[in-house]
């Protein structure tokens, strides 16, 4: 049998967490009487700095139920950190963690299926959406571009997956041997290198709430994920660069050609174009440059990615820990 534990993220998720904690009970019930987990698994929720009664839920949810866990970090550090947070807290008490969020689109019928693929060998599960169908074509076009854009800028993500994946404690460990400050999970959890597979699923709609993940964000988390695994965007400035210095040449012998046949050229449109086509490529490539050396400055820092206020686990409780000074 497996010790699951089950790690879910929340921010401002008073809406959803007793429904949300009532599907994972049962859903923990049935795989503990099938005989695949162990009695003392776990479900731990993370409060992320949450504005609403979300700790105040999960509290209680502990109390009258030593199943569910919580972590409430000290301050708001966004889906990632505290993804981490809940990750870190357990990583020495599972065999196997399954990390999803709060709103209940990820289904829960899938875990059954990332406890196979575990069973069979794979340190890494995946959980991948099989369609779309259920989108907006405005939705689907921009996630996709999404993955996509991830890719082909260098980032190494898995298609239409977000952070609904199971990892061994073996391989969670792994993760932990990366320190730097911007983790980029997504792109980081490939990288651990273990056997890894797939389990396809449809994804619900949010139950109740809003999304915490509009265009506007999703647009940051991209730039964000690309500028913290790759240097893709640096080495194309230099292929702008260089195509510019080409199109330079071309342009300073056609004027020379066309002076020394007597045409004249009026060029303010010429010049002024070039003027503000060069102006804005060098503020974009100040801004790409100054975004990683922002990002080595944060490092250099050593700054801790999350600091837990408290740990509510069974009989053990624990305040005040960070990922450096605290298991």
């Amino acid at each position: 049998m497996t010790k699951l534990y089950i790690v879910i993220p929340c921010y401002n998720e008073e809406e959803v967490l007793q429904e949300t904690s009532r599907r994972l009970k049962e859903k923990m019930q049935s795989l503990e009487q099938a005989g695949r987990i162990t009695p003392d698994s776990h479900i731990v929720f993370v409060d992320d700095g949450s504005k609403d009664r979300t700790w105040e839920i999960i509290s209680r949810l502990h109390q009258e139920d030593p199943l569910y866990s919580g972590v409430k970090l000290s301050r708001n550090r966004g889906h990632q950190n505290a993804l981490l947070a809940g990750l870190y807290s357990v990583k020495d008490l599972a065999d196997a963690v399954i990390s999803m969020d709060a709103d209940l689109q990820d289904d829960i019928d899938a875990v059954d299926g990332f406890l196979d693929k575990f069973q069979e060998g794979a340190e890494v599960v995946y959980g991948v959406r099989s369609s779309r169908k259920k989108d907006t074509f405005f939705k689907k076009f921009t996630a996709e571009s999404f993955y996509k854009l991830m890719n082909f800028m260098g980032a190494d993500v898995v298609f239409n997956h977000a952070d609904y994946r199971l990892l061994s404690n073996r391989a969670l460990n792994g993760l932990f041997e990366f320190k730097e400050v911007n983790l980029f999970l997504r792109g980081i959890v490939p990288m651990v290198g273990y056997k890894s597979d797939v389990v396809y699923y449809e994804r619900a709609e949010r139950f109740a709430g809003e999304s915490k993940y509009p265009l506007k964000k999703m647009m940051a988390f991209a730039f964000e994920g690309i500028t913290s695994l790759s240097i893709r965007p640096i080495r194309m400035i230099i292929t702008i660069g260089f195509a510019m210095l080409f199109v330079s040449i071309a342009l300073l012998i056609y004027f020379f050609v066309q002076h020394a046949m007597g045409h004249t050229v009026a060029g303010w449109t010429s010049m002024i174009v070039s003027i503000w086509a060069i102006g804005a490529l060098q503020l974009i490539s100040i801004g790409v440059i100054g975004e990683y050396i922002g990002k080595v400055y944060l490092e250099t820092k050593e700054r801790p990615r999350f600091i837990i206020d408290t740990f509510l686990h069974e009989d053990q409780e624990k305040s005040g820990v960070t990922e450096k000074n605290g298991k």
